[in-house]
């Protein structure tokens, strides 16, 4: 890999942001807002922004890169879709919990629903996250779908990916402030009280972990290899290897393609080793 050190340094940074963003947003809820529950009031209300900080920040992020990391690259691609998927599959669970705590507070408030942006913005890229995850499982792990349609999907399911993931970060920090303005009255939140300004800190961390994160998957140097025995395929059909270009592995094993380049290096070596010979006979 091109960069590892700067790789390295930049994913122990994400890593530790990210794992900095989950215990900020657990002590948020455990030392200034009582704590966790399930019982329709401001305990179960407060899971929502741990699961979704949890979930729809930390574990998707993760999932993002999970392609990026040079010690899985030995690794099957079908192994590391399905990784890609389950980490996915995990963060849109808990974002769901975390909806349903929000509407069952809101039920036993008798809070209307759906009323501000964040509301609006949230469930739209929840909806979108489902969509995107269905699809991808549809169209990139199970095997039925042809080479040409992937080709086609693939840069869409990437831009919308990383989208998604920049609209749940917005998503999260419109939740925070909009919270932060409901419930600190006295001190009030312009007069920085001590959990708002934590608060405010968690907020920046993640932004700053979603920063590390687009800044490794946009990296062309840091991209997971071609695997042995895949071609390069045109959403019109074509195998040239013009960008925009998708691999597309065969349906044979590594070790099965792994033995046929073998054997096609020795058969090049034999011929190569007889047109030596030949030379060598007419000198």
């Amino acid at each position: 890999m091109e960069g590892y050190r700067g790789f390295l340094g930049l994913l122990v940074s994400a890593l530790l942001v990210g794992f900095l963003s989950v215990l900020f947003v657990l002590v948020w809820v455990l030392h200034y807002r009582e704590g966790l529950g399930w019982d329709g009031g401001a305990l179960e209300f407060n899971w929502h922004p741990v699961l979704a900080v949890t979930g729809f920040v930390f574990i998707q992020g993760i999932a993002i890169i999970v392609y990026r990391l040079p010690w899985t690259w030995k690794c099957s691609k079908f192994l590391m879709k399905s990784i890609h998927a389950g980490l996915n599959a995990v963060a849109a669970i808990l974002i769901i919990i975390s909806v349903v705590a929000v509407f069952d507070y809101h039920n036993v408030r008798s809070i209307p629903h759906m009323y501000s942006l964040h509301s609006w913005v949230g469930l739209t890229a929840i909806i979108l996250y489902v969509l995107q995850l269905v699809l991808g499982f549809l169209i990139f792990l199970l095997p039925w779908a042809p080479p040409s349609l992937r080709a086609v999907v693939l840069p869409v399911h990437v831009y919308s990916g990383l989208l998604l993931f920049g609209t749940v970060i917005a998503t999260v920090l419109m939740g925070i402030t909009e919270k932060l303005f409901f419930v600190l009255k006295d001190p009030s939140y312009h007069s920085f009280p001590p959990e708002g300004v934590f608060t405010n800190t968690l907020g920046i961390l993640i932004v700053v972990f979603g920063a590390l994160i687009f800044w490794i998957v946009t990296r062309p140097q840091w991209k997971r290899p071609k695997e042995p025995g895949s071609i390069l395929l045109q959403p019109s059909g074509g195998t040239d290897g013009l960008e925009g270009a998708i691999a597309i592995s065969s349906d044979r094993s590594p070790d099965a393609a792994d033995a046929e380049l073998s054997s096609d290096g020795t058969a090049r070596k034999r011929t190569l080793g007889l047109d030596d010979a030949g030379q060598r006979s007419t000198m």
